[in-house]
């Protein structure tokens, strides 16, 4: 069984939805997942069903069983659930009163229902039956199972804590997946071959790009030196974009007195996600969770004029947070990472000014990295939030006014701002199609506040200027595991630790191929010669394996002529090129940032 699913406590209804399912994906969904509780009841009798809502691409249904479930059993179960689609049995809800439902479902030993029945039932339960399985549901479903064409469970149970409380009883989770026709299943499930092909932790294995080590700990990412390089490269244009665009480059220390996390409100509303509190010669340090209360710090050092502003301060600054180990995932979910952070300190006056300058640069930065597809969400004040109504109204609107002036179209997530203020979140879409939180755009009135902070205005008297938080790429790990699975390993030229291999056909070719890999290097290529003694056909093959964009073959015809037979790891064989004019091609399809299809698209001359 794969790691155990920690959640946040259970919100939802009785069967796990948070309110009745009501699109057509949904209903199907979730009458799937009661598909699937009905299989495995009538095979394990023995199992207690707990929750099972529709999901993005399926559903999912929480057991809690005497031994942990087999790839055999969910074969059968697989198989009990299509049997049961062909009897077409309806689907039929049921009124009980509480009592009667109660003694039900406790003859059928299924105590987890008797206790949701208590918790979240009136005097009348509503169920659902399939045959002889009943469910304590809200519904709506499918008439009968016939209407449910097509599904697939996932062959790797999860864990998951009953109500997702740690401590409470451990479940099983089955996951699968449900589309109205086969063809649209068949294509999903593909494509989660295709995402298993592109994981960042198989590939991060496979190319020697990073690692995460028992001796070091969970959720802390070791870079190797290929990944430590194509950081470098990333970072090296993340500096030199951000001090072209205005941005002064500061660095804060790694723990602060906790005092400071006091005033910024952190140890009030995002103390779940801090380390406990560090003793230093009878003081409380606090390993930081955020930049933004040292960039803060910066900005009161001295007092500042209204001509100054705005103030852009920019970090790669690593933070720390608590993960559960059940989350951690990769480089995607880590307890230590680099935010590519910067706080703007601005005049009110200068706020849309602010906000369009970081959406053009983040929408730039994003274009460059080979993502142009994104959807864009105003997330809005929280329920446990810090700041006046009116503050929150000016925020929201300055945030929607950018991006409708850039037309930017964008959804509203109800209620997902920070405590501090409203934000905007970009989700970049990879080449499967899937969506990656990155790039946030967050107002703040929060902060300047309660740090008091001041500029002397115009007017010869002390304002509050507003901040805005920002990050482009999110953190470094995350957006190196996007960039991993996005490129499957393929980096573009720029970024590849690796643009070329030189691959002497023989050994009394090494000494020419050494040459070759020499004028290269004095070009600015980054250049590797495999003098191994192995066939040529397996050093290609290694090279491909290894997503080196171009392998340059020398025999006795290269050296005749003094040039490199050229192929591309896209676009194949290019034919022969003299070494400068083959070198000149990588350094300045490097200099461009061609993306991988530019790469492949420009041949042999461009």
């Amino acid at each position: 069984m794969s790691s155990t699913i920690v959640e946040p406590p259970d919100t939802t209804g009785p069967s796990g939805e948070s309110k009745p399912a009501d699109s057509p994906i949904e209903i199907y969904r979730h009458s799937s997942a009661h598909l699937l509780a009905a299989a495995v009841t009538e095979i394990f009798p023995d199992a207690q069903c707990g929750i099972g809502p529709p999901t993005e691409d399926g559903f999912f249904y929480d057991f809690l069983t005497s031994r942990p479930f087999t790839p055999e059993d969910l074969a059968a179960i697989e198989t009990r659930m299509a049997e049961i689609v062909a009897q077409d049995r309806p689907i039929e809800k049921k009124l009980l009163p509480k009592a009667e439902a109660l003694d039900l479902f406790a003859r059928k030993g299924q105590t987890l229902k008797c206790e949701l029945i208590r918790e979240k039932a009136g005097e009348q339960v509503q169920c659902y039956t399939m045959g002889d399985f009943i469910d304590f549901c809200l519904g709506p479903h499918l008439p009968s199972t016939a209407h449910i064409k097509a599904f697939k469970l996932n062959p790797s149970p999860a864990g998951a804590y009953w109500k997702g409380r740690e401590g409470n009883p451990q479940m099983q989770r089955i996951y699968g997946y449900a589309f109205f026709a086969k063809q649209e299943l068949e294509q999903h499930l593909h494509r989660l071959e295709e995402a298993k092909r592109r994981d960042h932790r198989k590939l991060g294995r496979e190319l020697d790009l990073f690692s995460i080590a028992d001796e070091t700990g969970a959720g802390l990412i070791l870079w190797h030196p290929k990944g430590g390089f194509v950081r470098k490269q990333i970072e090296d244009y993340w500096r030199d974009e951000h001090l072209a665009g205005g941005y002064d480059l500061v660095y804060s220390p790694h723990i602060a007195k906790i005092d400071l996390w006091h005033t910024s409100g952190h140890t009030q509303y995002y103390k779940a996600n801090m380390y406990s509190p560090i003793d230093i010669e009878g003081v409380e340090y606090q390993l930081k969770p955020m930049n933004c209360p040292f960039h803060v710090t910066i900005y009161r050092s001295k007092l500042r004029s209204y001509r100054e502003l705005p103030f852009r301060f920019a970090e790669l600054g690593t933070v720390y947070r608590f993960e559960r180990s059940g989350v951690l995932h990769g480089l995607l979910r880590v307890r230590g990472f680099t935010q590519d952070d910067a706080h703007l300190f601005c005049r009110p006056d200068q706020l849309d000014a602010e906000i369009l300058r970081v959406l053009d640069f983040v929408t730039m930065i994003l274009r460059t990295f080979g993502f142009d597809r994104y959807d864009i969400y105003v997330s809005t004040k929280p329920q446990d939030a810090s700041g006046t109504d009116e503050q929150w109204s000016v925020a929201t609107a300055a945030l929607k006014k950018a991006l409708e002036t850039r037309g930017l179209a964008y959804q509203i997530d109800p209620g997902e701002g920070t405590f501090y203020g409203p934000k905007i979140d970009i989700k970049i879409k990879d080449s499967l199609d899937r969506a990656w939180q990155c790039s946030t755009i967050q107002v703040d009135f929060h902060n300047p506040t309660r740090f008091q902070l001041e500029y002397i205005g115009e007017d010869g008297k002390a304002h509050q200027p507003v901040m805005v938080h920002r990050a482009l790429l999110g953190s470094l790990e995350r957006f190196f595991g996007v960039l991993i699975e996005h490129y499957a390993g393929a980096f573009p030229l720029w970024l590849a630790p690796v643009q070329a291999v030189v691959i002497p056909v023989a050994e009394r070719h090494q000494d020419y191929g050494r040459q070759v890999a020499g004028k290269l290097t004095a070009l600015g290529v980054r250049v590797a010669v495999d003098d191994r003694s192995e066939k040529m056909g397996y050093k290609i093959r290694e090279a491909q394996v290894q997503k080196v964009p171009y392998m340059l073959v020398v025999g006795d015809k290269e050296i005749a002529a003094g040039s490199v037979s050229v192929r591309h790891r896209q676009a194949g064989d290019l034919g022969p090129m003299g070494i400068e004019a083959i070198g000149e091609k990588i350094v300045r399809l490097a200099a461009e940032r061609a993306t991988v299809e530019e790469q492949a698209a420009s041949g042999g001359v461009r």
